[in-house]
């Protein structure tokens, strides 16, 4: 059984100009028959927003979805909540 390491990610994007708070998560639970499931949740900062949840059977097909949505997001401007000047 693989032992999924990955960090869960929490991003978030605020725009005060354009009033914008929006928020994105990622993270990895292993499922009963060995693969696992990449669970994304996203939408509006102080909303439960919508998640979707995605299977995998293979290891190295979970970390490559979650290494590309999270490059993809941070493209687009998304970032940690801990980094100074996010608010």
């Amino acid at each position: 059984m693989h032992n999924y390491e990955t960090r869960p990610a929490y991003l978030r994007r605020i725009d005060a100009a354009r009033n914008m708070a929006r928020f994105y998560s990622l993270s990895i639970q292993p499922t009963l028959f060995g693969g696992a499931s990449l669970i994304r949740n996203w939408g509006r900062i102080g909303t439960n927003g919508q998640i979707k949840v995605e299977t995998f059977d293979e290891p190295q097909e979970i970390d490559d979805a979650f290494i590309r949505l999270e490059r993809a997001k941070r493209r687009r401007g998304y970032v940690d909540p801990s980094v100074t000047g996010a608010d």
